[in-house]
């Protein structure tokens, strides 16, 4: 839809040629800004003034310390009460952007319109205006940067497809600059992590107030760890759902758990290398940690696609926990850039890496530590030792029965292996030095022993009902291990209780290998209690 400007467009221009010292007497002083980087900006973007007014109200509850008003998103708009009436009712610092189509914008009337839309936001106060590179010099030669007034001029470009050249992007800021900007902003598109070094480099390399954005998911760090790198401010949604570009987080998660306000150049980086990676708990669960303790860290999601590379561009990033499907990958890199715990090597993965003050990583594996130390301290409970000697039977030859098989085999018991794919099962024995089990055996209560742990997701939810074997079986065993943690009761933990076994839970294993993960980030305990109680807050 068109959007509209109110009929007087003659007077309009008259005015936007003109600095008179009657607009000088009445342009209203613009709201500053306390930090000179490390703000936390968010968009309205709704398609009326009064539900973008409602926005402005919801943004200044939700911790943002910037609103950008995104007024190419309205379906029509007068330029002076409405536009006036938006930037006066905010208690915060503003951005007023008229986004055109051609920069991906929603603006589709004139430039005249559009620009004077931008010129009366700066005399209504505005703390900043955005204009595209693109028409810099159209906009300064209508309105000089001296009209202005004490409103910031942020000039701004995009690509909504790719990630260009160090070389272009560096022609931009250089352009920006030329043109007299009092913020740079360039805002890109990453289609692989990698990318994110070119955007975060024009930050370290700045020579004024910057804003350097990945766009995308791959590019989420750049919006996440933007503070450490000295940018003028990051960008978050108000709400899921209502995301101004892509690859957003909300600025109560900004703020909240990845603490960008406390963020600085000395804040160390870890976080998880998968893919996928959005569903991960482990942002909030280490986050916390750190915040509790008073640890310099901050823990982000990697959307990694080639673990080498990833590896190669970020080396100041301190630490990573590693899952599916990076773990071989990430072994076999730092076998050759660093050095590998024997089991880890063992068992043929890795899920976690830690830089050394060298710059070399070292790579192990908590999963495994953390499963055999809640089986061992079932078995203790049911008043046995621990597991040597002991026989165990691992249900599933992914990475979970990799882990359990290699510890148990390490800690002196006799490991079984049973899988659906006897093929899997026999490669995994055959690694571990163990036996195979046939699963049909195993669900007629044929095979026997101290130990029954379940590595595959089975029970998982939503299929909450299921269960890997028969209840009957389950009086053959002393303790009965679960690694699904949601829920963190199974249907198969339940059965085992009421079959008179000692149980461990998957939250337990979960907890217990971000515990030891954050050993080894920190360089100081884990606060497991916490831990295992914002882990169950967040399963609830």
């Amino acid at each position: 839809m068109a959007h509209r400007c109110v009929a007087r467009t003659g007077f309009l221009h008259r005015r936007s040629a003109t600095t008179s010292s009657r607009m000088h007497a009445t342009r209203a002083v613009p709201k500053q800004v306390e930090r000179k980087s490390g703000n936390v900006a968010t968009s309205v973007t709704a398609t009326n003034l009064e539900d973008m007014k409602k926005e402005i109200q919801q943004a200044e509850k939700a911790g943002a310390d910037i609103v950008e008003l995104r007024m190419d998103f309205l379906e029509t708009i007068g330029v002076e009460d409405d536009v006036d009436g938006l930037v006066q009712c905010c208690k915060l610092p503003t951005i007023a952007t008229v986004r055109p189509l051609w920069e991906g914008g929603r603006y589709r009337g004139s430039e005249g319109s559009r620009m004077a839309l931008l010129k009366r936001a700066a005399d209504a106060g505005c703390t900043f205006i955005d204009v595209e590179l693109k028409a810099a010099e159209d906009f300064l030669t209508l309105y000089p940067k001296e009209s202005l007034g004490d409103t910031k001029l942020i000039l701004s470009r995009h690509d909504f497809e790719t990630t260009p050249s160090a070389n272009e992007l560096k022609e931009w800021v250089g352009q920006s600059w030329d043109f007299k900007a009092d913020v740079v902003k360039i805002a890109t598109t990453a289609k692989t992590i990698t990318e994110v070094r070119l955007v975060l480099d024009l930050l370290l390399e700045k020579k004024g107030p910057t804003i350097a954005l990945s766009m995308g998911e791959h590019g989420q760090i750049s919006r996440l760890l933007a503070p450490k790198y000295g940018a003028f401010l990051t960008f978050g949604s108000l709400e899921k759902g209502k995301e101004s570009a892509p690859g957003q987080t909300t600025v109560e998660d900004l703020v909240s758990v990845y603490r960008v306000h406390k963020q600085n150049q000395d804040t160390q980086v870890f976080g998880l290398i998968g893919n996928p990676v959005s569903h991960s708990k482990g942002p909030i669960l280490h986050n916390k940690s750190m915040e509790v303790i008073g640890f310099n860290g901050v823990y982000v999601p990697f959307l990694v696609d080639n673990v080498d590379e990833f590896l190669e561009a970020f080396p100041e990033f301190s630490g990573f926990s590693v899952t599916i499907p990076h773990k071989v990958n990430a072994l076999q890199y730092s076998v050759q850039h660093g050095h590998v715990d024997a089991v880890a090597q063992k068992i043929g993965a890795l899920n976690t890496l830690v830089r050394q003050q060298d710059g070399t990583l070292y790579g192990c594996n908590t999963d495994y530590l953390a499963a055999i130390r809640g089986i061992e301290e079932a078995l203790q409970s049911a008043g046995h030792d621990g597991l040597n000697g002991k026989k165990v039977v691992v249900v599933g030859a992914g990475g979970a029965g990799r882990a359990i098989a290699f510890g148990a085999r390490e800690k002196g018991a006799s490991v079984t292996v049973v899988n659906r794919s006897r093929e899997s099962a026999e490669r995994l024995a055959a690694d571990v030095g163990c036996n195979v089990g046939d699963l049909e055996a195993l669900l007629k209560g044929e095979i026997q022993g101290d130990v029954l742990a379940n590595t595959t997701s089975v029970g998982m939810y939503p299929n909450v009902e299921h269960s890997p074997v028969p209840a009957e079986i389950l009086p053959a065993f002393l303790v009965v291990f679960d690694a699904v943690y949601n829920p963190k009761i199974t249907r198969l933990l339940r059965e085992a209780s009421a079959a008179g076994c000692v149980t461990a839970n998957g939250v337990d294993m979960f907890v217990g290998q971000a515990a030891e993960q954050f050993a080894l980030f920190t360089n100081t305990s884990a606060p497991a209690d916490l831990m295992a109680e914002i882990v169950s807050s967040s399963l609830n």
